[in-house]
C-alpha cells in the first residue's frame, strides 16, 4: 500500500463523540515508551503526524487520522503509566476500555510490544482481555533493530511460549523497526488485505 495522504481529523476523550463513518478503523496501543508515535509516523509516511516525545505518556486522548481518504488510523492512549496520578490512570483505562468495547467500526487493534523486554504481565493481561471480549487484534513488536537476531528470536519465542499458556491460536504478529522501516510494509500490506475484504463484504 502506498500512502498518498494522512490527515489529522479529531482528538477526543469520549467514544460517543468520535467520527461516525463506515470505513475500516485501525487503532494502535501499547505501554509507555513502546515507540507508538514513531511507528504511526512510519506507517503514515509522515514523521510529524503523531507527536513523539522523550517523556512517555504524551497521548492522553483518542486521535483520529484519515489515511488515503479510505481508512482511519487511531492513536490510543497507552496503558500502565507510572508517572501519572491514579485518577488519570483510571480515566485512561476507562477511555481505552470504552473505545475497545463500544467502537463497533473498530476493524483491528494493533497491540505494540517492545521486543527488548521479556513478556510483561500487563501486556499479557490486556491481550487476554481482548481475547475474552472477542476483539480482533494483532501484535506489533517494536524496536527490533536494537537487538541481535539471536536475541530477537529468543525474546519472540518467550512471547510465543507465554501466550500459548492461555491461547490455542496466536494472533498475527509483526516485527518492526520504525527507525529503519523494517516490517512497516508488512503491516501496511496486512491493512490493505483487510481493507479489500471490508470492501467485498459491503458489496
Amino acid at each position: 500500500m502506498k500512502i498518498k495522504s494522512a490527515e489529522f481529523v479529531i482528538s477526543n476523550a469520549k467514544v460517543n463523540a468520535l467520527p461516525q463513518h463506515d470505513m475500516p478503523e485501525y487503532a494502535f496501543i501499547g505501554r509507555s515508551n513502546v515507540g507508538k508515535s514513531s511507528l504511526i509516523n512510519a506507517i503514515a509516511d509522515n514523521k510529524n503526524l503523531a507527536k513523539t516525545s522523550q517523556k512517555p505518556g504524551k497521548t492522553l486522548l483518542m486521535n483520529h487520522f484519515l489515511i488515503n481518504g479510505e481508512w482511519y488510523l487511531v492513536d490510543l492512549p497507552g496503558y500502565g503509566y507510572a508517572s501519572v496520578s491514579k485518577k488519570m490512570r483510571d480515566d485512561l483505562e476507562k477511555m481505552i476500555k470504552s473505545y475497545v468495547l463500544q467502537r463497533e467500526i473498530l476493524t483491528n487493534l494493533f497491540v505494540l510490544i517492545d521486543c527488548r523486554h521479556e513478556p510483561q504481565a500487563i501486556d499479557v493481561e490486556f491481550m487476554n482481555f481482548l481475547g475474552v471480549n472477542g476483539i480482533p487484534f494483532s501484535i506489533i513488536f517494536t524496536k527490533i533493530d536494537k537487538l541481535s537476531q539471536s536475541q530477537l528470536n529468543n525474546n519472540l519465542k518467550k512471547y510465543h511460549d507465554k501466550l500459548f499458556e492461555t491461547w490455542e491460536e496466536l494472533p498475527p504478529m509483526f516485527a518492526t523497526s520504525s527507525e529503519k522501516r523494517i516490517g512497516i510494509d508488512d503491516v501496511l500490506d496486512y491493512i490493505e488485505q483487510i481493507n479489500e475484504e471490508f470492501k467485498k463484504a459491503k458489496q
